[in-house]
């Protein structure tokens, strides 16, 4: 089968031809049909500081966002059957250890990361523990199916307390930040506040229903988000960027008694005004990591099924799976060139995405190449 690897260390991916893997009792074989490339997968392509200490196995099949259906299943496997299709958290728990008997799957303490510490998705055909597997509503469209498990990031960080009638800062205008403006505007918030440095993502949060757009190095950022929420601060802030600045600027712009979510990563640790900004502003403060398995799931599907959550504005370019090396430039461009960017194992599948794409999002999206009878 053709996969997506990091062959060695230092800069760069390979296409490579390897065996097609066979699923254990408790695991499940799936043909891919779509992937889709995180900031994840960026990191191993430049193999930064991060990459270098985290994987420790190499060659490895990268990738943990897919979409595609059961092709075989392992003997202990009951919860699917052969076309189902399917995603997967790329959180895989023991489900034995004393976090995940808590019911912190997530969190568990023998996590593994698909892409990370075992072969990922970026390949024809992939194997996943049935415990980490999804179910899809047979009507979803596999590019969007794809891009769950950050859309689940979003739904997680920006619902784990309601924010109906509240107003939203998010900091970042990265994919998750750019889903969180669509998930708070489909959960009822008041006023959704973004901030960003890219003119194409800030024009993205527009379209997924943000009011308010900062660009975080030409305006004062704690000062407006204050200034539109009644002077007091905003009732959530979401943190998506990771940026030592950022953090400082939301809890600043965080009212009295709000809650602050943390899902951005930091490259190095970050000085807090503990007392300030934190217990003397009595604030709630939650460390966001991966989904809830499976609650952040069906909150997903409930959004994605009733028609109140469109993702699309912020799926930007769709290609075919060898021409992987573009995407990963589109993704790695500065400034910003692409949202989230797609890749599509079979032609005519990335031939009809690229025309419900086109019909649904038409400003980022350039029609496909139409042929006699379409």
């Amino acid at each position: 089968m053709k996969a997506i690897a990091k062959i060695k260390k230092g800069k760069g991916l390979k296409m490579i031809e390897a065996p097609v893997p066979h699923p254990a009792a408790d695991e499940v074989l799936i043909q891919v049909d779509v992937v889709s490339i995180c900031g994840t997968d960026l990191h191993l392509d430049r193999w930064d500081a991060w990459a270098g200490k985290r994987v420790t196995r190499l060659p490895q099949i990268i990738g943990h966002e897919f979409s595609g259906h059961v092709v075989e299943m392992g003997k202990n496997v009951r919860r699917f059957k052969i076309g189902d299709p399917v995603t997967a958290d790329s959180h895989i728990p023991c489900l034995k250890c004393s976090i995940c008997l808590k019911e912190m799957p997530h969190l568990c303490n023998h996590l593994q990361i698909l892409g990370i510490d075992r072969d990922g998705c970026f390949a024809e055909y992939v194997v996943i523990p049935a415990r980490s597997l999804w179910k899809n509503a047979p009507d979803l469209p596999p590019e969007i199916a794809s891009i769950q498990d950050p859309l689940g990031n979003a739904v997680y960080t920006t619902l784990v307390e309601p924010v109906e009638g509240q107003n939203v800062a998010i900091l970042g205008d990265g994919p998750v930040g750019l889903f969180a403006a669509g998930v708070a505007r489909a959960s009822g918030a008041q006023k959704i506040i973004l901030t960003g440095l890219n003119p194409l993502t800030l024009k993205i949060a527009e379209q997924m229903g943000v009011d308010r757009v900062i660009h975080a190095q030409k305006e004062d950022v704690s000062q407006i988000i204050r200034d539109e929420c009644e002077g007091v601060g905003a009732d959530v802030l979401l943190e998506m960027s990771g940026n030592a600045q950022a953090i400082s600027d939301g809890l600043s712009a965080l009212r009295k008694g709000g809650r602050f979510c943390a899902f951005g990563l930091p490259s190095s640790p970050v000085p807090i005004d503990f007392s300030d900004q934190i217990i003397f502003k009595g604030i709630r403060l939650f460390g966001i990591s991966g989904r809830l398995m499976f609650k952040t799931w069906r909150q997903m599907a409930d959004l994605l099924h009733a028609g109140k959550l469109n993702p699309r504005p912020v799926l930007t370019h769709f290609l075919d799976f060898d021409d992987f090396e573009q995407g990963f430039a589109l993704m790695e461009a500065m400034p910003r060139k692409a949202g989230k960017v797609v890749l599509v194992l079979k032609p005519a599948l990335l031939k009809e995405i690229q025309k419900r794409q086109y019909l649904e999002v038409p400003r980022f999206v350039s029609p496909p190449p139409l042929t006699k009878g379409d």
